[in-house]
């Protein structure tokens, strides 16, 4: 192949087509437990997280609800993935290596968010919320009907394989995916640019800025406790009969179970089989649908 600007800007957009085609083809999962919210800082605060706002009836002036303030904010991180094609394998047309790779490259920026949002879930056990508390823990102060602080929990401890039950339907959901910019396909490829004079090479990449952090801790419940028929009724009576301060129900349903690869076939079974390992109808069967993530391995 000779190499001009031409024959350059052609190759250039078989790589960003091969690339948008493995954006496309990336794995979304992390969609369904994680609420984007765009950032126009570096650092974006979260004092709100600490008050679910509650309808009270109107008698006399209307009651002011100011949100209650917590120092959780979340700081954007910078991410890359950078490809060198080689400019002996352009002049010599050797270039049928590259699709896939590039294709790849789309896949694995698009996946980035997956990896993200279900290792934040994952390190729930260990790193802290809004409220000062690891995310699943089992001494989360909530003030109860008398306004007097209560300890509530959202985990049953445990040290085996980790599993989660939430409600993802609301607004906000369980991770928060704070982005400033997405991955974007640029490239070096001018016959002038350093990297092609010094290393013969041409530079290829795409780059991001973002990161995750954690919403609402009554929102999910985490066990690493084994995953059976009453660890399963635990977790679902905890999430379902979470409240606010004073008392206030939240109104949740545990809909939503998280499971890694590990424990998809146990999972099944409780969510799907028609009866329980003793043979007792299956109370459970289709009381949760079941996300498997392979991030979580």
């Amino acid at each position: 192949m000779l190499i001009n600007a031409a024959n350059l800007d052609s190759l250039r957009v078989g790589f960003k087509t091969s690339f948008q085609a493995g954006l496309g083809q990336a794995s979304t999962l992390h969609s369904r437990i994680s609420t984007g919210v765009p950032s126009s800082t570096k650092t974006q605060k979260y004092g709100w997280l600490g008050k679910i706002p509650n309808v009270r009836e109107w008698i006399g002036p209307r009651a002011v609800q100011n949100l209650q303030q917590h120092d959780y904010s979340i700081t954007e991180k910078p991410w890359e993935l950078t490809i060198g094609v080689d400019r002996d394998d352009i002049e010599t047309d050797n270039l049928g290596i590259y699709a896939p790779m590039f294709t790849e490259m789309g896949q694995s920026t698009g996946a980035k968010w997956d990896q993200l949002v279900f290792s934040l879930l994952k390190s729930g056990f260990s790193e802290k919320c809004y409220d000062g508390q690891y995310y699943f823990d089992i001494d989360h102060p909530v003030l109860d009907e008398a306004g007097q602080p209560v300890s509530v929990a959202n985990t049953d401890g445990g040290a085996g394989t980790a599993w989660f039950l939430m409600d993802a339907s609301r607004a906000l959901k369980p991770v928060i995916l704070q982005k400033r910019r997405d991955f974007d396909f640029q490239a070096k490829d001018k016959l002038t640019d350093d990297n092609v004079f010094m290393n013969k090479e041409f530079v290829y990449g795409a780059d991001a800025r973002a990161n995750v952090g954690f919403g609402f801790w009554q929102f999910c419940w985490g066990s690493r406790q084994p995953l059976d028929a009453a660890r399963y009724e635990t977790a679902r009576v905890a999430v379902s009969s979470m409240k606010g301060d004073y008392g206030r129900p939240l109104g949740l349903t545990a809909s939503l179970m998280v499971v890694p690869p590990a424990l998809e076939g146990t999972a099944r079974k409780l969510l799907n089989n028609d009866y329980g390992a003793g043979g007792e109808t299956n109370q459970w069967k289709g009381t949760a649908e079941l996300l498997v993530v392979p991030w979580l391995a």
